[in-house]
């Protein structure tokens, strides 16, 4: 499937951490490399228990000489706020909730060739596409970042004209993109289709997102983070870095993410077990996240719609045992087994560093 389209981000938030150490803070608590991160890059990262568990996954982007921006679950934010601001203590760091002040985009097939046409872009290289996964561009005001206020005496946090254009791994047939910018300067870019897409795109990618419903059960492999950028084996300590060290290098990888298809009157939760006929009591794996598959505008005789009362299309992306990939699996919904069909997901996984 093939989409062209510019669709709201909603269920997604914004942490803004500033200050001098901003970087080396980050670079201490996640899982991948923040301290070289440039503006011409953004970070796929996990916040981790000590146990090496999963609280939150961000994308971030460097704002200024040292401030960065984290897009996180809306459903985790205020919980991931909190835990972050504990390990603070004496750096130079402020995190602050900035979801208000900013705008997130989804750029699908050629709206992500219309976003980099915008005069926002002007003196920076927007046009160099396709954009590869983590690839970002940054708007001159992005780069500059945040400014004084002369007449106040305090730092505008959302400086006009800062915007950032990130690739993303694709969905199907259709090329990705993130683009985020000041509210004020939203209308820019308006939305032409429904965040509904977007979330299809996102299961379809095999990029799982760390919501409420999934906090604390997954280790980074089990979401094939280290395939996709997500760490940085190489980097100092934080915070779960030993287990996700041990699990690497000692071979003990059980589960993986896999796409998976599947119809449905309701769309299953986050945190739904998974399982095989051969052993029906045990679950074998978790559902991560779910989306409905975007239907025609003027659907086909006899073909479902979501929310009209007959079976309808789902994508999703789940973490299973390994040794049950190649097993027929199911899901659970009153007492009904409805049936997932597996696939693989569409990049290579890392197995050996």
């Amino acid at each position: 499937m093939s989409l062209n389209a510019i669709t709201p981000i909603d269920d997604l938030g914004v942490l803004h951490v500033s200050g001098a150490d901003a970087l080396d803070f980050l670079h201490r608590q996640l899982s991948n490399d923040f301290a070289l991160l440039k503006h011409d890059a953004a970070r796929l990262a996990a916040f981790l228990s000590p146990k090496g568990r999963m609280q939150a996954s961000f994308i971030g982007v460097r704002y200024g000489a040292s401030d960065v921006l984290l897009l996180a679950h809306r459903s985790v934010l205020a919980a991931v706020h909190k835990r972050l601001s504990m390990y603070v203590l004496r750096a130079k760091v402020r995190i602050s909730d900035a979801s208000a002040q900013w705008r997130l985009r989804g750029l699908m097939g050629d709206a992500i060739a219309t976003a980099a046409a915008l005069p926002i872009w002007a003196g920076s290289a927007a046009s160099a596409l396709p954009l590869q996964p983590w690839q970002a561009v940054a708007s001159a005001a992005a780069v500059a970042g945040p400014a004084p206020d002369a007449a106040t005496g305090t730092t505008d946090q959302t400086a006009s004209g800062a915007a950032w254009l990130i690739g993303l791994y694709p969905a199907g047939q259709s090329a990705r993109a993130l683009w985020i910018s000041a509210a004020a300067d939203a209308q820019a870019l308006p939305p032409d289709t429904d965040a509904a897409v977007w979330a299809w795109s996102e299961a379809a990618s095999g990029i799982a997102t760390i919501s409420q419903g999934v906090v604390d059960q997954f280790v980074p492999q089990m979401l094939n983070y280290e395939s996709i950028g997500g760490v940085n084996f190489k980097k100092g300590c934080y915070p779960g870095q030993e287990v996700v060290a041990r699990s690497q290098f000692r071979g003990a990888i059980k589960r993986r993410a896999y796409l998976a298809q599947g119809l449905a009157t309701h769309l299953p939760e986050p945190g739904t077990e998974i399982f095989t006929p051969s052993d029906p009591q045990q679950p074998c794996g978790v559902l991560v996240q779910a989306a409905w598959q975007p239907q025609p505008a003027q659907p086909q005789p006899g073909q479902s719609q979501p929310g009209a009362g007959q079976p309808a299309p789902f994508a999703a992306i789940v973490s299973l045992k390994i040794a049950h990939a190649q097993e027929p699996v199911h899901w659970l919904h009153g007492g009904q087994a409805l049936a997932l069909r597996l696939d693989a997901v569409p990049y290579p996984l890392l197995e050996d560093i």
